[in-house]
């Protein structure tokens, strides 16, 4: 009896299963015609490791957007860290050409990097989309350091430049360049200095541990630290004081160097114009989020939002002001 009931209702079955699949492709038919694609994670490139500025870019600004309802459909993060991020922007470059919802976080850092390591790619074999923050950069020092004061760091600088190793993010960046307009300032030669680069997190255990005597870097990513007492931030780079840090700024201390950090996403080669106003229109939705608003509060970064052809130009700018200033204080000739 159960077998012949379960042979009966088959073809009612098939039927139903006939028309519920013409009804999923007829959806599906409709919503391609539309223009709207199927739900797909976006692909964040972060050139550089875990635990730098970087990093926490790219990871709180998708956090962000996910809990502003801006895009929910996940992300996959990829660390590609090196060469100012230029190991990562030429991956990006090989691999995402024609991705709509590929991403590469990018910066200052990596505009300098370009220049510096002649790379064959750079951020015009992009899609360029937006400019998010600023952050201003921060002198640091071990806990135990007897280096107290902006003017201590200085003279330290001018009396023996080669034995204050000084930790940054990588060669030719914003912080290594910082370092050459400190030394310019002091009167100590440039080639001389200590530099020592770190890509991500590793500056943070390398000064805490005392194998660095100080180490320049996006104040952000020392303030945690700070506050556990296992290092002292001496002075930032900003025109002000940064919210609830009391440190001096160096133009207080009367030296005369101002340098800032910004940060903001690029698209894959080829990326189709439908994808680009797509991810236009998202990072214009963050930008008036209250979720954004307290997330650039609780990172101490500064709203920077610049979108669309003003970043085009702005990038423009930037690539003919930091190959003026890298050739100035002696790092590219």
């Amino acid at each position: 009896m159960l077998n012949a009931k379960t042979t009966d209702a088959t073809p009612r079955l098939r039927r139903h299963l006939r028309r519920a699949t013409l009804g999923l492709a007829g959806g599906l038919a409709l919503a391609l015609s539309a223009g709207l694609a199927l739900a797909d994670p976006a692909k964040v490139l972060i050139p550089a490791n875990p635990g730098g500025g970087w990093d926490g870019a790219g990871r709180q600004t998708m956090a962000a957007m996910n809990q502003a309802k801006i895009f929910t459909d996940g992300v996959n993060f990829t660390n590609k860290g090196g060469a100012a991020g230029t190991i990562g922007l030429a991956e990006f470059v090989r691999t995402a050409k024609g991705d709509d919802n590929a991403l590469l976080v990018t910066g200052v850092i990596m505009v300098a990097g370009v220049i510096t390591n002649k790379t064959p790619v750079s951020l015009n074999d992009t899609t360029p989309l937006v400019r998010l923050t600023n952050e201003y950069n921060a002198i640091a020092v071990p806990a135990d350091s007897p280096i107290k004061t902006p003017q201590d760091f200085i003279a330290a600088l001018k009396a023996d430049p080669g034995a204050l190793s000084v930790g940054g993010g990588s060669a030719g960046g914003a912080d290594h360049v910082m370092l050459a307009m400190l030394a310019k300032h002091a009167g100590a030669p440039v080639n001389k200095i200590n530099f020592v680069a770190f890509s991500g997190g590793e500056i943070l255990a390398a000064l805490g541990g005392g194998k660095i005597k100080a180490a320049i870097s996006g104040a952000s990513e020392f303030r945690q630290f700070a506050q556990s007492g296992r290092i002292r931030i001496i002075a930032v780079s900003g025109p002000t004081r940064l919210e609830g840090l009391d440190v001096p700024t160096l133009k207080e201390a009367g030296i005369p160097v101002e340098i800032g950090n910004w940060r903001g996403f690029v698209g894959a080669p080829g990326m189709s114009e439908a994808g680009r106003k797509a991810w236009l229109d998202r990072f214009a939705k963050l930008h008036t989020s209250d979720v954004w608003k307290a997330t650039l509060k609780n990172q101490g970064w500064e709203d920077a939002y610049l979108s669309g052809p003003e970043f085009i130009a702005f990038l423009k700018s930037e690539e003919t002001n930091w190959a003026q200033a890298l050739r100035e204080v002696g790092i590219v000739q």
